[in-house]
């Protein structure tokens, strides 16, 4: 009985927390609704503000968004699930980003994502199960000329091999 009641206590101050994020994003949500529902076309950049404020864009949102542009959720959700950008759960602490246009391709990017997705243990769209990293798909990082190409937190590097890679991903893990 005593421990029924333990798990209770955890799992109401685990509500309660879930609760204050979910208002916190709702505050955030409503912060740059005000700022952008006027202007022509304001749901790409409403959804870019959101995902930049939150790291991501929680589908309890989604109906905020919705009626402050007079859509339906469903068209907002589509947007967000058509563009490969936005992401629904949060992101891990650092983005790897792999390029996946063709001259990437034809210079071994294939093979280089086979590995990263081998060293990391997670596919594309996934995070590490420490948290630590998402592998994300990019269609072009205007490093053509130096494929395969990747940006880690924002930061492009050219002519990556898996060598380079595994050393990208250990600094980084080291730094954190």
């Amino acid at each position: 009985m005593a421990s029924a009641i333990v798990e209770s206590e955890t799992d109401l101050r685990g509500a309660a927390r879930s609760a204050s994020a979910d208002m916190e994003a709702l505050i955030a949500v409503r912060g740059v609704l005000e700022r952008r529902v006027g202007m022509p076309g304001a749901l790409l950049p409403i959804l870019h503000d959101v995902q930049d404020a939150l790291g991501h864009i929680p589908a309890h949102v989604v109906p905020e968004i919705a009626a402050a542009l007079g859509l339906s959720r469903a068209e907002v959700h589509g947007v967000i699930t058509y563009y490969q950008h936005f992401r629904a759960e949060p992101a891990g602490r650092h983005v790897l980003q792999l390029c996946r246009a063709e001259s990437c391709q034809a210079m071994g990017a294939d093979q280089l994502l086979n590995h990263a997705k081998q060293h990391l243990g997670c596919d594309l769209h996934g995070t590490t199960r420490d948290g630590a990293f998402s592998l994300e798909p990019v269609y072009c990082l205007g490093l053509c000329a130096s494929s395969p190409a990747m940006m880690l937190d924002g930061e492009p590097h050219a002519r990556v091999t898996p060598q380079m890679f595994d050393a990208l991903v250990a600094r980084t893990r080291s730094e954190s």
